[in-house]
């Protein structure tokens, strides 16, 4: 079973009290994928610029399958320049240079039209709903959207979120594209739109999936240190993604368990900068805190 995955790549600037790091490789199609990979066979779709470094290309070839990866000669890359509070709950957009995505043609090479799970990383709506109309019959189509978007173009995140099967959200983002307070009333709201199951992502308070048939909450695994929260959320949709394709399922069981990989790779991403501990874990690594944390939340 093949997971394919499109979204942003970026350059990314990521400024916390306590450091900050410029021009470190980022992007949600990026984490998504790159967990993902540790579950299932997955392919990366997106574009980059020429700025983009020999290294960081390198690595994610070594991990991931790049055929639908586009590098455009003589532009930029994706930049997200953000910033930290001090709990480190908070971040602060400072500047999104779009680049190469603004002027994007999405295009699915035709190995990959058939894939079964497909994940609409943070993206430009539009993009993702013009890549979504190229694939044949996907089983399961998620996607996931950010606070610019909702601000720039929410109808065309509200039309998206009617042609997919799951939506993956945080908190902030659910308030803001409902304009509500309350996060299940949010989950209805969406669920009214079209998609079949919506995901709530609430940082160090875990997540909450909720379908039509049930309510899932699961809290979010314990950390004694956290570094840098970018690409947990997008860690999250790796890790549920790439249970679900791996197992090929959707039912309750599946999902349930797909939601609990999610925390687990988003607890592992935060423990330092960018994608460092997330590259350098293993199956063994992933297996013991996912046992742990069902010994920490069984009753």
């Amino acid at each position: 079973m093949r997971l394919t995955v499109f979204g942003s790549l970026a350059l990314d600037t990521t400024r916390t009290p306590f450091r900050t790091e410029e021009g470190i490789m980022g992007g949600a199609a990026t984490y998504a994928a790159l967990t993902s990979s540790m579950f299932v066979e997955t392919e990366i779709l997106g574009v980059i610029g020429s700025d983009f470094p020999e290294q960081y290309l390198d690595l994610l070839r070594s991990k991931v399958g790049t055929a639908g990866l586009v590098m455009k000669s003589g532009k930029k890359t994706f930049r997200y320049d953000s910033s930290f509070n001090y709990d480190l709950s908070h971040r602060t957009s400072n500047k999104t240079e779009l680049n190469v995505i603004a002027e994007y043609e999405p295009s699915v090479p035709k190995q990959l039209k058939d894939s079964h799970y497909v994940y609409l990383a943070n993206n430009d709506p539009l993009q993702n709903i013009k890549m979504l109309k190229q694939f044949t019959n996907p089983k399961l189509v998620v996607c996931d959207t950010i606070e610019f978007w909702i601000q720039t173009n929410p109808d065309a995140v509200k039309k998206m979120i009617g042609m997919v099967h799951g939506v993956v959200i945080n908190d902030q983002e659910a308030r803001m594209l409902c304009n509500m307070p309350n996060l299940i009333k949010c989950a209805k709201k969406i669920l009214s739109w079209g998609p079949e199951f919506v995901i709530i992502k609430k940082g160090e308070h875990g997540s909450v999936l909720v379908r039509p048939d049930m309510i899932f909450i699961a809290p979010a695994y314990p950390l004694e240190e956290i570094v840098d929260p970018t690409g947990a959320g997008d860690s999250f949709a790796g890790g549920f993604m790439g249970h679900l394709a791996s197992v090929d399922s959707t039912d309750v069981k599946a999902f349930r368990t797909a939601v609990v990989y999610g925390n687990v790779m988003g607890s592992f991403t935060v423990e330092d900068f960018g994608l460092t501990r997330l590259l350098n874990i293993g199956n063994e690594e992933i297996t013991k805190r996912f046992r742990l944390y069902q010994t920490l939340t069984q009753l």
